[in-house]
């Protein structure tokens, strides 16, 4: 984990704590994960997807629950930087960089070339230099994992963005990061590529002001979020709750 910024541990996971403002003036490069409940509850029992995380460089929190709960922690976590949010500030705090150059890799095809176009269309430059939708198990097979690096080491992408899904996309940086040595910074956030091209809808504001935004998601997609939500989740409130009470 990089110690620029201050860390706390939530269920022995560390987070970063940090701002929205403060994440983008800091983060340059490494690994940015980007935890959420869900996450919690992968890292329990996926002994893999928690070396990705303790190989991780950025460790933000995803979730308004998790904020929330750290509030009984010695040192809070001060503000919720939800993924796919930091990633559009991301892109606009970079709009007038050339050095910035960003790769898409994940959704289903089409999807993250219509990402590319409107990004480029709202920066107003070409700051989305490739993009790409892997087939769906890409990541057992060893020579796509080759064909995607050679297709984002020829666009001179300094930045990729894998949204693929976790632990899906960590694993996969965190196996073949070292075939792409001229990207610098790279991002795993989920959905966000589906969202920046119109292909999901994100929460409106007022939902997501008030934490909610979990709730639309499961309205939006109740047969595969309803384990996760309702099932899953709950368990690692519960597991944190009893943490904090037996401290």
């Amino acid at each position: 984990m990089n110690h620029a910024l201050s860390h706390t541990t939530f269920l022995d996971t560390p987070i970063h704590i940090a701002t929205m403002q403060e994440a983008l003036d800091t983060i340059e490069s490494g690994v940015v994960v980007t935890p959420n409940i869900d996450h919690l509850a992968k890292l329990h029992h996926d002994a893999e997807f928690r070396r990705c995380y303790e190989a991780a460089d950025w460790v933000l929190c995803d979730s308004r629950i998790i904020s929330t709960l750290s509030r009984l922690l010695p040192t809070p976590i001060p503000e919720t930087i939800p993924g796919s949010t930091f990633f559009t500030r991301f892109y606009e705090h970079h709009a007038s960089d050339p050095d910035c150059r960003i790769f898409l890799l994940g959704a289903r095809p089409g999807v993250a070339d219509e990402a590319r176009r409107r990004i480029n269309a709202r920066v107003g430059r070409e700051i989305v230099v490739g993009a790409h939708s892997p087939s769906f198990g890409f990541e057992k097979r060893p020579d796509e994992a080759a064909e995607i690096a050679s297709i984002v080491n020829a666009s001179g992408a300094n930045v990729v963005l894998v949204g693929v899904g976790a632990p899906k996309q960590e694993k996969w940086i965190m196996a073949h990061r070292d075939e792409m040595p001229g990207v610098k910074l790279w991002l795993a956030l989920g959905a966000t590529i589906d969202f920046e091209a119109g292909a999901l809808r994100r929460a409106p504001r007022w939902v997501q002001r008030v934490g909610m935004e979990w709730f639309y998601r499961f309205l939006c997609e109740p047969r595969r979020m309803f384990r996760r939500y309702f099932v899953d989740d709950p368990v690692v409130i519960f597991r944190f709750l009893a943490s904090r009470l037996n401290k």
